[in-house]
């Protein structure tokens, strides 16, 4: 069936700056089908399974129908279990964000009464039960019903299933005439259209077919991740598997640039796309992607739709599609003309119940996987480099380096410790500075790596070691250890500020006095009170201007603002595209230090 973009629906505006914010770019085909005859006040009886979208289908207008000003209950939706009904109240909580004075309530066995008395007196429009609890309510007088003007079954088949019918029956007898009745059911038992004979009025029936949708040739696989580890576990999946050519789908655009800004910083070559790129970017974008000018597009799935690239080795689900059809497309970018390929999906909490329904519903075929641990990822590494380095000295193409490492070898150091110091400086080691080195090394503006974070997994959250990354990547996120007291520790030489006074180690937070020559300090009105970190300033300014991570000098963190110094040519760069930029919820107002010297 033809899909339409919400803005094709009819709908308010609040509703649709609830749908974008929640990343949806374009109805699914039982919302393309439902929204717009309930919207008309017709009755509905929709055949469509979990995952197919239904959700919003009977959400968005009940929404639209909701008279903000009385507070009464208008919509009542009927769930088999407390888990589908909270679930749906969060839905219809995210679509109704910005009708103001909308309420909606969950009322279910085992929760509080109280809690449910508190939320029925104050107002609340939409109530979304177990037939159980509904009952209960009802003859308890704390649910009233005469304002009624719609009524939604979910999953009306399973509430039969359950015993539910009675109970059904008794509701459907108390509410309005007038009101409009829903029933959606992955089935339809004589049971149903019964109950649909003797209390739906001239209903329309829309009828989504299941489908078998599996993508053969794609190893489909999943991985149970927290939402804060998400990007640790794409990192590892891409090192482990040496990934070089790939998509990866967010729900929102936010969320494409914020990815896409976090793995730029970590030295990964991407791009994004979504429905805020003009059409003249993303021609350039495609094109660039499609002689693999860089690794990896991150992008939402209206952006995506279309799209005719070849050779996709992996496509990753970082957040979960709408539905199993827009599952199905994503996957399917993967694994084409006979080639196989694959396909990661992350999910967490409730995620895991919507990829399970997502699954059942399109036939798919995923299998569970455990998060891969760090000695996983280096040794996949190290293989790698392994059969690199045996396939050039099997076919020779490497030129002859007699006279170097004869006088290596007349030095005294042995064969095996050049290839291993080559081996070293091949995979990102560097080699140490010389003895006579004018000045020392900047510091890192960055906090240790991710392996001081706390993790939802297993194993520890420290994120994978880039791949043939800069020197100043590697250097930035692999900090050197502490050495223990038993060395002899060298003093490390303290910088001198321009004005000539000594300045501490700039981890210890000490008065900031000055700045670094040829550097210039700028002002960030987010500091600890946002809970900010080095590394969220780093990523977030490399991946917005597209320079380098190394432009950025000494960080210093107060409560309400953050001092920053950045190389003095870029200054101006960096201070026009970052402003208005969202860093921890907060909405960047960068300037040049000097501006704020009460700050």
């Amino acid at each position: 069936m033809e899909k339409l973009k919400f803005t094709e629906l009819g709908l308010s505006p609040e509703v649709l700056k609830a749908v974008d914010k929640m990343g949806f770019e374009e109805a699914s085909p039982i919302q393309t089908a439902v929204i717009p005859l309930l919207l008309a006040g017709r009755d509905v009886i929709g055949q469509s399974s979990t995952g197919s979208g239904k959700t919003a289908a009977f959400g968005v207008p009940a929404i639209e129908k909701i008279d903000a000003s009385l507070r009464a209950v208008q919509v009542l939706i009927l769930c088999p279990t407390r888990e589908l009904a909270v679930q749906v109240a969060e839905e219809i909580g995210k679509l109704a964000f910005f009708k103001k004075g909308v309420r909606e309530v969950p009322i279910y066995g085992g929760q509080s009464y109280e809690r449910q008395f508190r939320a029925l007196e104050a107002g609340a429009q939409i109530v979304i039960g177990t037939p159980g609890r509904v009952m209960d309510h009802m003859e308890r007088g704390t649910l009233r019903l005469d304002a009624l003007k719609m009524v939604v079954l979910d999953e009306a088949d399973r509430m039969l299933d359950m015993g539910f019918r009675d109970d059904i029956e008794h509701i459907l007898k108390s509410v309005p005439p007038t009101r409009q009745l829903l029933f959606f059911s992955a089935t339809m038992p004589s049971a149903i259209k019964t109950l649909i004979s003797r209390y739906a009025k001239n209903p329309a029936w829309v009828k989504i077919e299941e489908q078998a949708q599996n993508a053969p040739q794609v190893d489909q696989v999943y991985f149970e991740v927290d939402r804060r580890m998400k990007i640790e576990l794409l990192t590892r999946l891409i090192d482990l598997h040496d990934f070089r050519y790939g998509i990866v789908f967010c729900s929102t655009k936010i969320m494409v640039d914020e990815l896409d800004g976090h793995l730029h910083a970590r030295g990964y070559a991407t791009d994004r796309l979504h429905g805020d790129i003009t059409q003249a970017q993303r021609t350039r974008v495609m094109e660039k992607f499609r002689q693999r000018g860089f690794e990896f597009l991150i992008a939402t799935d209206v952006a995506a739709r279309g799209l005719d690239v070849d050779d996709l080795e992996v496509v990753f689900n970082y957040d979960l599609p709408n539905d199993a059809e827009d599952y199905t497309h994503r996957i399917g970018r993967t694994g084409r003309a006979g080639k196989s390929g694959r396909a990661f999906t992350f999910a967490s909490g409730r995620e895991l119940y919507a990829l399970q329904n997502m699954a059942h519903y399109g036939r798919l075929k995923i299998r569970r996987e455990s998060v891969p641990s760090l000695d996983q990822v280096e040794e996949a590494r190290e293989n790698v480099f392994f059969e690199k380095l045996r396939a050039t000295l099997k076919a020779g193409a490497y030129r002859k380096q007699d006279r170097m490492i004869d006088r290596l070898l007349e030095q005294g150091h042995t064969s095996t410790d050049i290839a291993s110091a080559l081996i070293h400086m091949m995979q990102g080691g560097g080699a140490p500075p010389p003895a006579a080195a004018p000045a020392p090394a900047r510091k890192s503006a960055l906090p240790a790596p991710a392996a001081a974070r706390p993790s939802a997994v297993a194993v520890p959250a420290v994120a994978a070691p880039p791949k043939a990354k800069p020197a100043w990547v590697a250097a930035r996120l692999e900090p050197k250890a502490p050495p223990t007291p038993a060395e002899p520790v060298a003093a490390e030489p303290v910088p001198v500020e321009n004005d000539g006074a000594p300045r501490k180690n700039k981890y210890e937070r000490a008065p900031r006095t000055g700045r670094e020559p040829g550097y210039t300090t700028l002002f960030f009105n987010v500091g600890r009170k946002q809970l900010v970190t080095p590394a969220d300033l780093v990523g977030k300014i490399a991946g917005v201007t597209r320079l380098p991570a190394d432009i950025v000098g000494a960080i210093d963190i107060h409560q309400r603002h953050t001092l920053v110094d950045v190389v003095s040519e870029h200054a101006t760069a960096v201070i026009g595209k970052m402003a208005g930029i969202r860093v921890k919820g907060e909405s960047l107002q960068p300037g040049l230090a000097t501006d704020h010297p009460a700050e």
